[in-house]
This record gives structure tokens, sequence and C-alpha cells, in this order.
């Protein structure tokens, strides 16, 4: 993935509205880097994000508020990981009493409401919670270019990862309709089409889930009783080179649960073998 990754600048104005600036973290699952994004157009601004405290970052940070004229009213964080609160010991070094909004707040933070609207000047966003890839996720719609900060449950490049696929897949589902144009993404470049995007996204997952139901479908070998996770690996991602199978295994039993809560499957748990629930009778 690495070689293949765009190549995005430590600092960039996107929009009149919108600079991300990078965390200075590029890594196998945070890719150019954490982006975080400096909002707004007059001497104050809102920040989202705040990388996993490297010292470039801050170091771009200065920059660009130097070069701005400006300062930071407020702070936004999309969800818990590292990497994207870990700058904001640093943060504080700069703005003492700044106020940090997150979903779920840690100390010393206020919570931030699905819906709540976040102005400063000329500039709006909205909060709109999508669990999924954390259950304290938060995207931001910028109102004025119909735009969404989709944080990590949508990528610039790549998949996304999450903790529960029933709730990403139902945030993905929500957030289609919540915004026309471009995705700012908490990894890799803009999104130009951002709804065509978490559209993928969703097809993408539909086709897993689908490829998994037809290889239940199958006859087990040797009187099974059902499916091992592993198994359906070495069926779905065959070609794939071995090293990959234990990270697809997550993704699998992942796919696997949300069928077992829609109670599409069934599971011998003294074995860990799934099978497809028969069809009720009419």
């Amino acid at each position: 993935m690495a070689s293949s990754l765009v190549s995005l600048p430590e600092i960039e104005r996107l929009s009149s509205r919108v600079i991300r600036i990078l965390g200075g973290n590029p890594g196998k699952f945070t890719l150019q880097g954490t982006n975080t994004y400096l909002v707004g157009q007059g001497p104050t601004r809102l920040l989202i994000d705040t990388g996993e405290g490297k010292p470039s970052w801050l170091t771009s940070l200065q920059k660009v508020l130097s070069s701005e004229k400006a300062s930071i009213d407020r702070v936004i964080l999309t969800h818990w990981h590292h990497d994207h609160v870990g700058g904001i010991p640093d943060l504080l070094t700069l703005y003492p009493t700044l106020k940090i909004y997150k979903h779920k707040p840690s100390e010393n933070q206020i919570d931030v409401k699905h819906g709540e609207i976040f102005k400063i000047d000329d500039t709006t966003l909205r909060a709109f919670y999508c669990p999924g890839h954390t259950n304290d996720h938060m995207a931001l719609i910028l109102e004025e270019e119909s735009a969404m900060f989709t944080g990590d449950n949508v990528l610039g490049q790549g998949t996304a990862v999450f903790e529960d696929l029933s709730a990403y897949m139902d945030s993905l589902q929500k957030m289609q309709h919540e915004f026309s144009g471009q995705a700012y993404p908490g990894h890799g470049p803009v999104i130009e089409k951002g709804k065509a995007k978490i559209q993928e996204y969703i097809r993408h997952r539909q086709e897993r889930e689908g490829q998994i139901v037809d290889v239940l479908g199958r006859e087990v070998e040797g009187g099974k009783k059902g499916w091992k996770s592993m198994d359906l690996v070495r069926v779905i991602y065959k070609g794939y080179p071995e090293n990959l199978h234990a990270p697809a295994e997550r993704g699998v039993l992942q796919v696997l649960e949300k069928l077992k809560k829609e109670g599409r499957v069934g599971v011998h748990e003294d074995e860990r073998a799934w099978f497809l629930q028969s069809k009720p009778a009419l």
C-alpha cells in the first residue's frame, strides 16, 4: 500500500475554508499521516483533530497560523484514537484554556451531541454521529461547501477498519445522504466525489458479505458441522499471500457476527464452526 500512496504536502490549502496539516506520522495504518484540518476564513479558526503529538505537526500548525494571522478558537475531535488526539498536550502549551470537544469526552473535554452546530464567522460545521470505526466516531459537515469531514469511517485511499460492522454499515448508509460535495478524510487525499466513495464502500462490504454467505452455503468437507473462519478465508482470499490471512480473518469474523445478529447464520460454539440458518417454513 505504501508504495501506491499519492504524495501529499505537509500543508495544503484545499478550499477557501479548509487547510490540511499532516500529523507528521506516516505509516502502515496512518497512510501519509493523520489529516488535521484548520477550518474557517477569519482571525479565529476551528481545528479538527490534532495528530499524535509529533513535533513537526506543531511546527506546521504554528507556521499556518502565523501566515493566516489566525488563532484557534476550538478543537473538535472525530474519535479517541491516539493518532487523532495525541497532539492535545502540545496544543495546550500554545492555548492553555482551549476548549476541546469530543463525543463521549475524556476529562477536561466537552461533549459533542449529534446535530450540534459549530459556527465561526461565515463557516458552519454540523456534527454527525456515525459509529463504526469507533463507538464515539463523529463526522462533521461543512455546510457552506456541502462537504464532510469523514474521520476514519471513509479514507482517501484504501478501505477503513471498524469495531462494529453493523453500526458501520448503518453509519455509511446515513452519511451518504448528508452532503453532496467533497469528503475530507482522516487519512489520505481529498475525495472529490464524497457520496460516490461512500457508496463504493457500501458495495464493497456487501460484496464481501455475499461471498461469505455463498461459501457458507457450500458442502463442508469431512462431515464437519460448519465452516471455521480461517477455512472461509482460504476460499475467499485464495491467491492472496498467507501473511494477509490473519487480518482477513478478523474482517470475516466481523461479517459473521453481523450475520449472526441478523439471524442469518449460526455457530457451533464448541467448534466455532459457522453455518447458514435454515429458512423458516412458509
